[in-house]
């Protein structure tokens, strides 16, 4: 396995850039972030369920779009192996009083998550860091996890196929957002690793294509001329 697909890099690499990553995130996608997370969670029908998981929660940022879809007394797990991660998504806690969430720090592959007992799964840009294996074992897990007729949707940035728009993006990424990097955390080996990720990810279609191996109906879904994708799905059976 490439060392950059090893679960203890990824983890480092996350908690390195826990200071800065939110706004990073924000400012290397001009905003796009809290949109596509946003689009994300509005892909599925939340209203219904009463445990809904956030896989690779980062620092809780799906929550106030999920909160906002969910049922009132539906139940929020987050789940991230990175501990200074998990450090900011506990703070993030305290602005969602009237909603229960659970904190799990935990791989999502090594997870204490009930079989069978989540009605949604979302996650929000952490596919890029998978390989096909870990993502076959993802789908795996995501079956185990959900309920029968469960959805699921699953997002993250990709590259866009306009040849104008490719190369600006893939540009931006590879060579100013590590310079951004610097400035915010002094070090932008980090933040190359967003653009290595990206490239070697392409987009979701390899992701859809893994996942139709398990019990799931899935669609792929293209945001703003595909400079992100996902996939969206529900369990059959």
């Amino acid at each position: 396995m490439k060392e950059h697909y090893e679960p203890k890099f990824v983890e480092k690499l996350f908690d390195k850039m826990s200071s800065s990553y939110s706004r990073m995130n924000y400012i290397t996608s001009f905003g796009f972030s809290e949109r596509w997370r946003k689009e994300c969670v509005n892909e599925i029908d939340l209203s219904h369920g009463k445990v809904i998981v956030d896989l690779l929660t980062g620092m809780g940022e799906c929550w106030k779009f999920i909160d906002k879809n969910a049922d009132k007394t539906a139940k929020i797990i987050g789940l991230d192996f990175s501990t200074e991660m998990i450090k900011k998504a506990e703070k993030n806690k305290s602005k969602f009083k009237n909603r229960e969430i659970e904190l799990l720090r935990e791989n999502v592959f090594e997870n204490s998550i009930k079989s069978n007992s989540a009605d949604s799964v979302i996650s929000g840009f952490g596919l890029k860091t998978f390989n096909n294996k870990q993502l076959e074992r993802l789908a795996i897990e995501i079956n185990r996890i959900l309920k029968t007729n469960g959805n699921f949707s699953l997002i993250d940035v990709s590259v866009p196929k306009n040849n104008m728009l490719k190369g600006f993006y893939m540009f931006y990424l590879k060579y100013i957002i590590p310079i951004l990097g610097k400035l915010f955390l002094g070090n932008s080996e980090a933040y190359k690793m967003l653009g290595r990720y990206t490239t070697e990810f392409e987009n979701s279609k390899n992701v859809k294509q893994i996942f139709e191996k398990q019990n799931f109906k899935v669609e792929y879904v293209a945001y703003f001329y595909g400079c992100a994708s996902g996939i969206k799905g529900t369990k059959t059976n």
